[in-house]
Order: C-alpha cells, then structure tokens, then sequence
C-alpha cells in the first residue's frame, strides 16, 4: 500500500501501522480513511497529502 506525506509538516501515513491513536486500524488504506480524518500532526485535510514512494 501506498504510503502519503502531509504536504505542509511532512508527517508520512503509513497504511500498514494505521493511525490507532484516532481509530484508525493499522492496514487501512489512504483511500479508505473517513472524510473528516485529519493529519495528526497539524491538523489539515486528506486533501494537503501527497503519495510517497
């Protein structure tokens, strides 16, 4: 699975560790994160990230 970069503070989502901290089960994909999930870094919408390699 693709991983994402926030594009204004850098923080990666990693789909195999998730983001338990905000109910978020590792092995969820970028796509599949609920519309209101944001960066837990600095707060910006799904809209601000970017795939990585």
């Amino acid at each position: 699975m693709t991983k994402y970069r926030c594009i204004p503070c850098g923080y990666i989502y990693d789909p195999a560790k998730g983001d338990p901290d905000n109910g978020i089960a590792p092995g969820t994909s970028f796509e599949d994160l609920p519309d209101d999930w944001v960066c837990p870094e600095c707060g910006v919408d799904k809209d601000l990230f970017e795939p990585v390699d």
